[in-house]
Formats: structure tokens, C-alpha cells, sequence
């Protein structure tokens, strides 16, 4: 029986990062097992293919509206090759699994390729994919095993022409209208690439309002740009009732304002989330001990140092629930690793930015005006519209905002809201902003550069 330091189950940015920083850091013997492609969902199935699908058909699209606006005439008939399209979403994915894999033999972690099953504390047993099994030992494990996409028991979802985001990935060739249930991340990221790729595209969301996670002016503003710019047909506080073949194409039933509506399209995309994924991580042979793991509707239950209910086996990420997103999973990685060997933890992980593809670009962080109002923390707001800003003007850039949320005594900031172009990349400022307690004044004094995006930002502080 090989014997390690620690043992992480599941591969994806949760898991190979937590590994690599283990064996790096802390100088820990790891191994590392994953029964399907290292990097798990974030790079096979969800942020990198979805982003490289995204940027090919923005580039499509602003071609194609822009394209005489800016002196660019195509060759020949032009067109989408939705086969080359996916042939480059592969190669991107191919090209970071390496380098995945490359940083795995760098630091030395062990690759087990199969199924990983806690059989007891400090033990994991390996279905390979050869067929054989080992037995694993170690003092500490790591659950890191992510989730799935969650298909609801609506009549009729079995269809084989109702895709999750996983099967939506691998479409390779061409259609003409999308129906897509669920108004989430997910959901307006891929109504986003395939109507910039000229597919009619409908949105069915149960909820009042698309994005409804997020600022509510954000959430408007959104809609507005995908019903006008875009052409997509937004339904909320619509519930599907039923989803049924109609011959070549398939018919959504749903209830909207106690009306009976019905959309057709040749496929629909189920987007209303992701279940955490514990498929295979328990077995009959399981200790009762590890067993009785405590769970939480499917969850894996944490203290705040990522240990579970049973001592010796921490987990972290999409199948502790809370925010599904790949840099939290990397950042609670980190902090896992820091407490299996007695070191502060590396990373503030209450402030989380989270980011939506979209043309533009949407962006927030830490507190909104209507959070802190509901938290009674009297606030000072700061707003700057996107259209004034000399880049967005010369790059054709659509209608966006920066906007910041200060603390009205100290003008600490609490938070930031952003929708225009490159508002991913610049979110981080106001992350750092405030992990350090920065104030409004602080910012203020930093010089950006012109002609740039995140000059936006020094106008939001004036």
C-alpha cells in the first residue's frame, strides 16, 4: 500500500492547485487522482471552452456589424465553420491540460488516473482506468470532486435533444434557434455565444429577473442590451412545465403570468445549476465512520478551516456548495493546505469577485448599495458611465457603468459593480481594495493610463 502525506481527490483548480502548492510549499509526498481529464470542469467543460467559444463569436459578430465601421471588408463569403470552432476550443483546452500535467511531474505529485473512494480514515482505494485498483494511504485527504450539472424532474428533460452545458460543448455543427432554461451565468454566457453566431435565442428564468444574483441595475441593464442588441427573447418569472419533441425541433412548456406560453427550437440548453458531484467517493466497504460524513442535501459539510465531520479529511469547492466558481475553489485549496500544516491562511476568501462573460463584460465584487442598505451600513456611491471613456468609444463598445460602494464615514470600500469592456480583468483592483481597507482617497491616487478601460476607474473616483 503506497503511504503519502496527503491524497486529493479530483483534479480540477481546486485540487491540482492544492496539490502543487502541498508538494511545493510544505514539501508534502502527494497524490493526485482524477477518473477523467485533469483540470476538471473549469477547463474541459466550463471556463476555458465556454471563453473560447465566446471569443470566436464576438469576433464573428463585431466583424460582421462593425466590420465597414471600421474600414475591415471579409474575404470571400465568410461564415462560421462551427467544426474549426470547436476544432480551436480543443486546442486551447488540449494546450492548458498539458501544462497542467507538466506542473503535476514538476512538483513531483503522483497521478493516479481512476476513481477514488474513501474506504477509511486515511485510506483511498483506486479504480484505475486499466482496469486494476490500488489501495492509497495517508494522513490527510482532500475532497476536490466539483459537481455536475443539475437536470431538474421536469417531463420530458430526458430528451435527447435537451443538452446541459457538458453536451452544448461538444455541439459541432450548425443550428438555428436555442432554447435555454435558466437565466444565470451559465445561461446568458452561452445565449451570448450562440447569438452572436446567428442562432435565434430564447431565455426561460423562474426567477423575477436574469442575473438576480448580482446589482439589480446590472440585471437591467443586461436584459436591455440582450433584447435589443442581441435579438434574444427574455421570459421571467416563467416556470417550464414541460419540455416535448416536435418533430425535427423540440417544445418548451411554461407558465408565465398564469398564462400557458410555449417555445419551440431545434435544442434546448437546461442551465438552472450544478449538484455537487460525491458519484463513487463512498462504497459499501466505506468505514461507517466515513461514512456518516456529515452532508448537507448532497453538500459536503465544513467547519471554516475546510475539515469535515471526520478528522483527517477536509474538502473544498463546488462540492462544499456556496460559490461555484474556480478561484474559489483554488483559493479554499490553499487554505486547506495551510491548516493541515499549522500556517495562517494565504488568502482573504470572504472577498470573492465573481465575473459573467457577456458583451460586456460584467464584474462585482463585495458589497452592493442595496446589500448594505439591508445591512444598515450607511454608504456613499460612485458611478461613471462607460460612454464617455475614450476607449470603449474607439473599440465600438456598448452602453456600461463602473460603479463603487464606500463606506460613508471612513469612504472605505465596501464593493463594485462593473459592466463594460474588460471589467473581468479589472476587478481585481477593487478586490485588493478591499482585502487592504483601502479608502476612495487611496484609489484616487493611483494615475491611469490613456487611453485604457480602467481610466473608467479614476473618473468613478473623482
Amino acid at each position: 500500500m503506497e503511504k503519502y502525506d496527503l491524497i486529493v481527490i479530483g483534479g480540477g483548480p481546486g485540487g491540482y492547485e492544492a496539490a502543487a502548492e502541498a508538494a511545493a510549499e510544505y514539501k508534502m509526498k502527494v497524490a493526485l487522482v482524477e477518473n477523467r481529464e485533469l483540470g476538471g470542469t473549469c477547463l474541459n467543460r466550463g471556463c476555458i471552452p465556454t471563453k473560447a467559444l465566446l471569443h470566436s463569436a464576438e469576433l464573428y459578430r463585431e466583424l460582421k456589424l462593425h466590420g465597414e465601421a471600421l474600414g475591415l471588408t471579409a474575404v470571400g463569403d465568410g461564415g462560421i465553420d462551427m467544426s474549426r470552432l470547436h476544432a480551436r476550443k480543443d486546442e486551447v483546452v488540449d494546450q492548458l491540460v498539458t501544462g497542467v500535467t507538466g506542473l503535476m511531474k514538476k512538483n513531483k505529485v503522483k497521478v493516479y488516473r481512476g476513481l477514488g473512494t474513501i474506504v477509511d480514515k486515511g485510506r483511498v482505494d483506486v479504480a484505475l482506468s486499466d482496469g486494476s485498483s490500488e489501495s492509497l494511504e495517508a494522513e490527510h485527504i482532500l475532497i476536490a470532486t466539483g459537481s455536475v450539472p443539475s437536470v431538474p424532474p421536469i417531463p420530458g428533460a430526458n430528451s435527447p435533444k435537451v443538452f446541459t452545458s457538458d453536451e452544448m460543448l461538444e455541439l459541432d455543427h450548425p443550428i438555428k434557434s436555442l432554447i435555454v432554461i435558466g437565466g444565470g451565468v451559465i445561461g446568458c454566457e452561452f445565449a451570448s455565444v450562440f447569438s452572436s453566431l446567428g442562432v435565434e435565442v430564447t431565455i426561460i428564468e423562474a426567477l423575477p429577473r436574469i442575473i438576480a444574483n448580482l446589482d439589480k441595475e446590472i440585471s437591467r441593464s443586461l436584459t436591455q442590451i440582450l433584447k435589443k442588441s442581441r435579438g434574444i427573447d427574455i421570459h421571467t418569472d416563467a416556470m417550464v412545465t414541460e419540455i416535448k419533441e416536435a418533430g425535427e425541433q423540440v417544445t418548451c412548456c411554461y407558465k408565465e403570468k398564469d398564462e400557458i406560453c410555449e417555445a419551440t427550437a431545434d435544442l434546448v440548453l437546461m442551465s438552472i445549476g450544478r449538484r455537487a458531484n460525491t458519484a463513487g467517493l463512498f462504497s459499501d466497504a466505506t468505514s461507517p465512520d466515513v461514512a456518516g460524513m456529515e452532508m448537507n442535501r448532497g453538500m459536503v459539510v465544513v467547519n471554516e478551516n475546510y475539515q469535515t465531520s471526520v478528522p483527517g479529511i477536509y474538502a473544498i469547492g463546488d462540492v462544499i456548495g456556496g460559490i461555484q466558481l474556480a478561484h474559489v475553489a483554488t483559493a479554499e485549496g490553499r487554505c486547506a493546505i495551510a491548516h493541515m500544516n499549522d500556517a495562517p491562511a494565504p488568502c482573504d476568501v470572504k472577498t470573492i469577485p465573481s465575473c459573467i462573460y457577456t458583451d460586456p463584460e460584467i464584474a462585482s465584487v463585495g458589497m452592493s448599495a442595496d446589500e448594505a442598505k439591508e445591512a444598515g451600513i450607511p454608504v456613499v456611491s460612485k458611478k461613471y458611465s462607460m460612454g464617455a471613456n475614450g476607449k470603449s468609444v474607439l473599440s465600438l463598445q456598448e452602453r456600461g457603468f463602473i460603479k463603487i460602494i464606500a463606506d460613508k464615514d471612513s469612504h472605505k470600500v465596501l464593493g463594485a459593480q462593473m459592466m463594460c469592456a474588460r471589467a473581468t480583468d479589472m476587478i481585481s483592483q477593487f478586490s485588493q481594495a478591499i482585502v487592504c481597507g483601502l479608502t476612495l482617497e487611496d484609489m484616487a491616487r493611483t494615475i491611469y493610463p490613456h487611453p485604457t478601460f480602467s481610466e473608467g476607474i479614476g473618473e468613478a473616483l473623482k
